[in-house]
């Protein structure tokens, strides 16, 4: 498996180079060019990036020995499943938190206490007490969900306020960090690798390494988005309350009141459109079971000696592997449609389970069998996540997409906690001949579980076969000539 992974790496970090210069060839669009001929626009996003992408840097570093930490810290699959759902639930309840806390506190207020709370939870790594890993799994519910919600928030809104610059030009944007994402998640797995195996310096050290990363970070933030927040306050006193003591418990009700109604208003749009709700669901099934399957993969591979993080750089490249693929399968050339390609995701990850309730029995296992279907999954994720994001853009309204995407998100985490205890009981009940069989029933159970996702894909677009909202600009629909 110790070369397999690095043979792995190799044709992927290959395949992905490829891939990409062609994509780059045929994809260029004429707001990305006005926009990168605008030397204010060019520093604003600087600025951001700057920033934004040493965050997900030190989340990656994250990745691949979480679970690798647990099991040298002496503690049974069921424990380590246990705490992997309290991240999960932290997530759910730190959701609306994430949502009102820029507006409360700031967001230039808000991204610091991120820094500070994810510095946090990577020092709790060091202790091997278990109230200290589940306190460590609750600051980074929170983190994650502010990472995902506050740096955004403060970049669209000193875009589009403070800078007035053209809307369309915000995918220019995160366009650049999606591409920056997936480099930026190969690079850590080969980090933590060097770290962690090369150097001897143990599946902590990756951890204690996102720590400087978010300390950087955070001098950005303070020092140069500064400069963004008092070119908002000479333009108009938005915040200014934050500083008055007395208008504080007003700001808070006034604050309260509207996360509420915007929560009503996302429960509304997601019941009175049925293409809304069945979006949800395919999501939810989908991004649930990938929850399932980042607690799964290492268990499953660390077993026969495979180096952790030359395992998940090559599953990260994978994933870099489908998103580029979905840009170029819809690009002039070929424009197949997004929804297409989503129940094309879903299949190949339908497959890659079937894959696993084969390659995991626990008396006849073949890791390479396995790493060869989670490489699949992945490059089901890469199609998945850009064709999911298309039609929430087409069938959600941007005033509510927030909103909606957070009542998505309820039962994603509740489905991936449900199958984390689900996998918690059976492998604590069962002796150690029988442990792995737990696992085989749960990718089973994705298995199936993707199978309800492809049903919701065909009854979104039974409904909305002849729904220009759901196909790319520019195709015909069924019927015309």
């Amino acid at each position: 498996m110790f070369v397999t992974a690095y043979l792995a790496f190799v044709v992927l970090a290959g395949l992905c180079v490829t891939l990409e210069i062609t994509a780059r060839r045929l994809n260029s669009s004429q707001a990305t060019q006005t926009a990168v001929a605008n030397p204010a626009f060019r520093r604003f996003q600087k600025l951001f990036l700057k920033a934004y992408l040493l965050a997900l840097w030190a989340d990656w570093l994250q990745g691949p020995y979480l679970y690798k930490l647990y099991r040298h810290y002496n503690f049974l699959e069921s424990q380590i499943a246990i705490l992997y759902v309290c991240g999960l639930a932290s997530c759910v309840l730190f959701a609306p938190v994430a949502s009102w806390l820029p507006q409360f506190l700031g967001r230039r207020q808000t991204c610091l206490l991120f820094c500070l709370a994810y510095s946090v939870c990577c020092i709790t790594k060091l202790s091997q007490k278990y109230f200290m890993l589940i306190l460590g799994r609750v600051l980074g519910g929170l983190s994650t969900s502010l990472l995902t919600t506050v740096f955004e928030a403060w970049y669209v809104h000193g875009h589009v306020d403070v800078h007035d610059f053209p809307k369309e030009w915000i995918p220019v944007t995160f366009g650049k960090v999606a591409d920056w994402n997936h480099g930026l998640a190969v690079g850590a797995g080969l980090l933590a690798n060097l770290f962690a195996e090369w150097l001897g310096l143990g599946p902590v050290a990756p951890f204690l390494l996102a720590i400087p990363s978010l300390a950087v970070c955070a001098w950005f933030v303070l020092s140069e988005w500064g400069q963004e927040d008092r070119q908002e306050g000479a333009s108009g006193d938005k915040n200014g309350s934050l500083l008055n003591p007395l208008n504080a418990p007003k700001l808070q009700m006034s604050t309260w009141v509207r996360v509420w109604r915007s929560c009503l208003d996302g429960l509304r749009c997601l019941l009175s459109d049925r293409r809304v709700m069945l979006l949800g669901g395919v999501q939810a099934l989908f991004e649930s079971v990938l929850y399932i399957f980042v607690f799964l993969w290492t268990p499953v591979l660390d077993p026969h000696g495979p180096p952790l993080g030359i395992v998940f750089s090559c599953l990260m490249a994978a994933s870099m592997a489908g998103s580029t693929l979905f840009r170029l399968a819809t690009s002039a050339p070929y424009r197949l449609q997004p929804g297409h390609l989503l129940c094309l995701a879903v299949l190949l990850a339908f497959f890659s389970f079937f894959m696993l309730t084969f390659s995991t029995m626990p008396d006849q296992p073949r890791p390479r069998e396995s790493l060869l279907a989670f490489l699949l999954l992945e490059l089901a994720c890469g199609l998945y996540f850009p064709a999911v994001s298309f039609l929430q853009g087409r069938v959600v309204p941007m005033e509510r997409r927030a909103a909606v995407l957070a009542w998505f998100r309820l039962p994603l985490h509740l489905l991936a906690c449900l199958g984390l205890l689900a996998l918690h009981g059976e492998v604590s009940g069962s002796g150690a001949g029988e442990a792995g069989s737990g696992t085989r029933h749960m990718f089973a159970g994705c298995a199936g579980t993707m199978l309800a996702a492809l049903l919701a894909i065909v009854s979104l677009f039974t409904l909305g076969r002849n729904d220009a909202d759901l196909r790319l600009e520019g195709t015909k629909l069924e019927g015309e000539i």
